[in-house]
């Protein structure tokens, strides 16, 4: 003798509320055959609904047998039940349970995509069971578009669109006027008539009446069972065929992400509100990043301009050595011993005092620097008009002046043309061969009026002295400043036979200002990752409470066949979808603050690197994924009866 297709044994059913335990179902025993169509009738509260739901593998027993075809259904697992509803059973819900995002074509869909039908299989069928149903020209309409009657109708066409053997229908008129619930109770008819098994659940006994077979229940047990016209149930159809290829994971990973962007597209702005955090979160730390490398080349052009890779040998022990005007033996002989070293790129002694400067009836007071022709190049100093004299002009002690533009615009005005002029500084006349462009002095020199000729020409006809007040040395650029000053340092106390000399690294400079400014950036940097991790626990609240307000949603998927890992991955893509638009909108947010503060800033730019950027997307990833994972997990957790019921 065959297996009957559902066999009930001893099932009973309690839920344990506070210290008292209800008894819902009372140890039923029931068997039902293929291709019957069988109304279970009650009372609210009789356990029809809690039968219906075991039935339908939405419930597990407190205990009993239940077999499917022969198969216990108490040892499987998760997976393996959500396999059996996909597979054998079609649910049609009192309130529809219509996926509110989705067109009617869609919501009929659902059901497939979970089995892994093909795309176009897919369309194909469920064009089909909407034109059997009438639908076909509301196939695009959402839910809200539809009546209740249409909206019902689109339910059994999902109900139908794995072909399974069993139709499960839980007040399928209660929410319809007559003639709508007349007319779905005829489709039921004719499904049962194609050898379907259709189990109504139902308290109108006018319903239950179009039944083959009706079974009463009171109180948890079975109090009636009889058939309606004895007749026998209607003869099994032909075996469906049923395409299997279902095993799949949610179809896709293509699919899934279609489902996520339709239900963000669906609350556009709760989608909004959850990235906002992340887009302030990325936006800020792109632009911190693009601050911190802006600060960092500005800070290293202002050195560069103090002279890149330059040490400066100066008399004395230190700049506040009173004794440092009086020591006369850092000398010319010193800088060309340094300049045969090899770490050395150029070097050029330096003399220097202050002189009024005049060009007809304008004067000022001026710096005059005696350096060698090296000096320029090791200074990078770069011209705005003119010529630099050359080794010639040192040797001869030309009195052939480069002066700087605060010099030539305070003598000759701002339009001024100042080359081939002769200039008195003091009583010595200089001829001005070349106009520098502004340059960093060192902690303000910049403001001061500058001249510059050749030490020896100082020497000789203005200061009267041999002894020099500095040497400033270019290193070599394969060469460490650290270990040239170092070398320096030998070197002259080699020479001197004492130290009576102190040295300026200017890259000793420029690292305690970069390092600065990397402090100040990883600073800023940590508060704005501090935002973007906010703003990860706010997509990790909102998808909370997303979770909580699409229970039904999560209910009815299940019910149709989706596994616990489908609910995991779509609520899982839905949260790094969030966060990952969100960080591409906060690196264009970035982008634009950055050309915003060009227009209004000149001499300061933002300098916005790949890697930043990557690592942005690559974080905005990562925080969907760590703080989208709880929500999710909280979705594929729920017990699909448990969500159904709370709608």
């Amino acid at each position: 003798m065959a297996e009957p297709l559902i066999s009930l044994s001893g099932i009973r059913r309690e839920y344990i509320t506070g210290e008292d335990r209800l008894e819902v179902l009372k140890g039923l025993d029931l068997t039902i055959e293929t291709g019957e169509m069988v109304a279970i009738m009650g009372a609210s509260g009789s356990g029809k609904s809690t039968l219906m739901n075991i039935l339908g593998l939405l419930d597990r027993p407190s205990s009993g047998s239940y077999r499917i075809r022969g198969r216990e259904t108490s040892s499987l697992e998760g997976n393996e039940l959500a396999a059996l509803r996909r597979e054998h059973f079609g649910f049609i819900f009192q309130r529809y349970h219509l996926l509110g995002e989705l067109t009617a074509r869609d919501n009929v869909e659902v059901p497939a995509v979970y089995a892994g039908t093909p795309r176009e299989g897919r369309h194909k069928r469920a064009r089909g069971l909407l034109q059997r149903l009438g639908l076909d020209g509301r196939a695009d309409h959402r839910p809200g578009q539809l009546s209740g009657g249409q909206q019902q109708r689109v339910s059994i066409a999902r109900a139908l669109m794995n072909d399974g053997d069993v139709i499960l229908a839980d007040e399928p008129t209660g929410a319809l006027d007559k003639r709508s619930g007349e007319e779905v109770l005829r489709i039921l008819e004719e499904l049962n008539a194609e050898g379907r098994t259709v189990i109504i659940v139902t308290h109108d006994a006018a319903v239950a009446a179009r039944a083959r077979r009706i079974i009463e229940i009171s109180d948890g047990e079975i109090v009636g069972d009889r058939r309606t016209d004895g007749a026998p149930a209607a003869p099994p159809a032909p075996a469906r065929t049923r395409d299997t290829r279902a095993g799949g994971r949610f179809g896709s990973l293509g699919e899934a992400l279609r489902m996520a962007l339709l239900a963000m597209n669906a609350h556009r702005m709760r989608a909004f509100l959850t990235m906002l955090g992340i887009i302030i979160g990325i936006a800020s730390v792109v632009c911190v990043v693009a601050l911190g490398e802006g600060s960092r080349q500005r800070v290293l052009s202002n050195i560069s301009d103090l002279g890149t890779n330059t040490i400066e040998v100066f008399a004395g022990k230190s700049f506040g050595d009173v004794r440092s005007a009086k020591i006369s033996t850092l000398v010319v002989a010193d800088a060309n011993a340094l300049a045969g070293e090899p770490y050395v790129a150029a070097v050029t002694p330096t003399v220097s005092t202050s002189s009024v400067a005049r060009y007809q009836s304008t004067e000022a007071n001026a710096l005059v620097n005696g350096v060698g022709a090296q000096y320029f190049l090791a200074k990078g100093t770069t011209l705005a008009a003119g010529r630099f004299f050359d080794a010639d002009a040192v040797r001869t002690r030309s009195q052939d002046a480069v002066i700087d533009q605060n010099t030539a615009t305070t003598l000759f005005g701002v339009d001024g043309d100042a080359i081939g002029k002769v200039i008195f500084l003091g009583s010595v006349p200089a001829r001005v061969v070349g106009v520098a462009e502004p340059q960093q002095g060192g902690f303000g020199g910049n403001q001061n009026l500058s001249v510059f000729l050749p030490y020896t020409t100082v020497q000789t006809r203005i200061i009267g002295s041999q002894s020099l007040r500095s040497i400033t040395v270019r290193v070599a650029d394969d060469v460490s400043t650290d270990l040239a000053a170092q070398a320096i340092t030998e070197f002259l106390e080699g020479r001197h036979g004492t130290k009576d000399f102190f040295i300026l690294n200017t890259d000793d400079i420029r690292r305690a200002i970069t390092s600065t400014t990397q402090t100040m950036t990883v600073l800023i940097a940590v508060i704005a990752v501090i935002s973007l991790v906010v703003g990860g626990i706010g997509v990790m609240n909102i998808m909370l409470v997303s979770v909580s307000e699409r229970v039904a949603e999560i209910g009815v998927r299940m019910a149709v066949g989706a596994r616990r890992s489908d609910i995991l991955q779509q609520f899982l893509i839905e949260a790094v979808l969030v966060c990952l638009i969100g960080g591409v909108l906060g690196i264009a947010l970035a982008l634009g603050f950055g050309a915003a503060f060009a227009q209004f800033q000149s001499n300061f730019s933002l300098i916005y690197s790949a890697s930043s950027i990557v690592a942005a997307v690559v974080c905005s990833t990562a925080i969907g994924i760590a703080f989208g994972y709880l929500p999710a997990q909280r979705a594929a957790g729920l017990d699909p009866v448990e969500a159904l019921a709370r709608v």
